[in-house]
């Protein structure tokens, strides 16, 4: 599926895009299926375990930020990522065992749907290793005006910037007057619906708001090496779990091959996401609630 040349640039820059890596198939049920999803949030009015509602968001004109864990919301979701093209591209990239960490849709409603700021995913849950990236399969066109991904290249080589606010609570963003934070590298990733972007989990990202007309759909699925395990004091929800419900949990995660039960242990830099938030129920809400600076509202 990967050239080698794409895989050289993932290495030494930290993301890459895929075009066309959904097919037209695929591409239009997984639309239909959001769609579907985002309907029926109309009689939803707080926030709940499937939804993460926007502000404005009304029965009228649903507005979200994210639909959570959408492979446990519908078994397509699931399949593609155990059965299609990203399969392969997520063989080539982490190897012969493969779990998922986490999925989430992010569904930015048109007419300023929320930024995210810039983070790098390592300061949410830093494992033994780092062989662990993020997908972002488009299901609609993404154009410079409908809040992209934006990467800065090569931050997946460099330091775990800070992501704590002024009062050391983990805020889950980096400020933006640090010295190691280079915005003017940044490059913005755009690409047809049917395409995917891929990132490193240490390469610093972030996405400005949505001010187009056009909502933005966009599917991310978290990947890791199966021998990468997280480290006590990350966000894991996978430390909370009684042994046998971890073991379970693990098995039901598995997208290619087999758990590793001897975890790979790298020199990699780490932080703690500790103090935590008021509300950590979404990156959204960690943000909102710890007063995270904003680089997108200067």
């Amino acid at each position: 599926m990967l050239t080698t040349d794409q895989i050289e640039f993932y290495t030494t820059q930290g993301y890459l895009l895929v075009e066309d890596v959904l097919t037209p198939a695929e591409l239009g049920k997984m639309q239909d299926i959001a769609r579907d999803l985002i309907d029926r949030s109309r009689q939803v009015t707080t926030s709940d375990d499937v939804y993460d509602l926007d502000e404005g968001h009304s029965p009228e004109q649903p507005k979200l930020t994210r639909i959570k864990l959408p492979h446990k919301q519908h078994p397509y979701f699931w399949n593609v990522l155990k059965n299609s093209r990203i399969t392969e591209v997520m063989r080539q990239l982490l190897g012969a065992n493969v779990l998922l960490q986490t999925s989430k849709l992010n569904t930015k409603a048109p007419g300023g749907g929320a930024a995210v700021e810039w983070h790098q995913d390592w300061a949410f849950y830093p494992h033994t290793n780092d062989d662990m990236l993020a997908f972002g399969v488009m299901l609609e066109d993404v154009t410079p005006e409908n809040g992209p991904l934006q990467v800065i290249p090569g931050s997946h080589r460099g330091p775990i910037l800070s992501h704590n606010n002024a009062d050391g609570i983990f805020c889950g963003a980096v400020d933006p007057d640090d010295p190691e934070f280079h915005l003017d590298r940044a490059v913005t990733i755009t690409g047809r619906a049917g395409s995917m972007s891929v990132h490193h989990a240490r390469t610093l990202h972030g996405s400005a708001p949505n001010v187009s007309d056009r909502a933005r759909l966009m599917l991310f699925y978290e990947c890791c090496a199966a021998d990468a395990w997280p480290l006590m004091g990350g966000s894991a929800y996978l430390q909370r779990l009684p042994q046998a419900e971890q073991w379970q949990d693990l098995l039901d995660r598995v997208v290619i091959g087999e758990p590793v039960l001897q975890p790979r242990l790298e020199q990699v830099p780490v932080r703690l996401p500790m103090p935590p938030a008021p509300d950590v129920s979404s990156i959204f809400q960690l943000q909102k609630s710890a007063g995270a600076k904003s680089a997108f509202a200067r």
